[in-house]
């Protein structure tokens, strides 16, 4: 059994490779492939497990659902881990030698290059507790009287570096709504859903899919001027010890069964050439 630093809704089910996929076993040999994802695939990740069973009966699945920070960092310090999905590029890069050095700045050399895609694409949002108390209506209320309490992400979180531009780009004062109190952090997107879910905040800045998964009601999404695309990348990493199965997996996740299960809950595929 692999070692996993940490299990956040972690998923464990059995599955095999179909015919024709790379195989590095015989069908009769089962494999482990662990699969580090941001925590906001957390659902759709779990339901294309259960369907990944019928296709590869051979194959144990274990998802390590984290913020993507957390889950490159545990990679760097060694956490067995085959296939990594980032919320955000900045995570992906600081693995891939062939990033810029002012992003990888380690030099760190863990992504298999020419298996690496842009996967899909999320939206964010700001979403409020049942019934609104608070009255929110807009990104641009959260400089208002209305706001007692707004939840973000860590800065070192995707969710959080997207509701900081965000912020920015509308000119509200981060360091102000702070200083007054108004800000609590998540150290991933689901805790930050959790908060607002509670009604322990008046509002949280989350993913489209994280609100449609809680049943949060959203009531403004980020616009092109706001922030820039929320492009999740996908690769096989080279320390894997089954990178065919983490590929075939890969491969798996853009077909079009696993398409509707991604874009029924907000999620776009970005087209490949792959």
């Amino acid at each position: 059994m692999n070692k996993l630093w940490k299990k956040t809704g972690a998923f464990v089910l059995t599955g095999v490779l179909a015919a024709g996929m790379c195989m590095s076993v015989s069908a009769e040999e089962e494999v482990e492939l662990v699969v580090f994802a941001a925590a906001s695939m957390t659902e759709t990740l779990n339901e294309i497990a259960e369907l990944y069973q019928e296709t590869a009966p051979n194959v144990t699945i274990t998802y390590n659902f984290d913020s993507s920070g957390t889950l490159k960092t545990q990679i760097q310090e060694g956490a067995d881990c085959d296939l990594f999905i980032s919320a955000a590029q900045k995570q992906m890069n600081q693995l891939d030698i062939t990033a810029d050095a002012s992003v990888n700045e380690e030099g760190l050399d863990f992504v298999v290059a020419d298996s690496r895609i842009d996967f899909v694409e999320n939206k964010v949002v700001l979403v409020v507790p049942e019934d609104n108390p608070a009255g929110i209506e807009s990104f641009a209320d959260l400089s208002s009287d209305k706001l007692s309490l707004l939840c973000l992400g860590n800065e070192d979180v995707p969710v959080g570096a997207y509701s900081d531009e965000i912020l920015e780009n509308l000119g509200i004062d981060k360091a102000q709504l702070e200083a007054d109190g108004k800000v609590t952090y998540g150290s991933n997107v689901k805790e930050v859903t959790s908060q607002v879910s509670e009604a322990a905040v008046d509002a949280g800045i989350i993913y489209a899919t994280d609100a449609y998964s809680a049943g949060l009601t959203v009531v403004d999404e980020a616009t092109s001027d706001m922030c820039r695309q929320v492009i999740y990348p996908a690769a096989v990493l080279n320390v894997s010890q089954h990178p065919e199965e983490a590929q075939a997996f890969l491969d798996y996740l853009q077909t079009d069964e696993c398409a509707a299960v991604f874009e029924e809950v907000g999620f776009t595929m970005v087209q490949t050439d792959k």
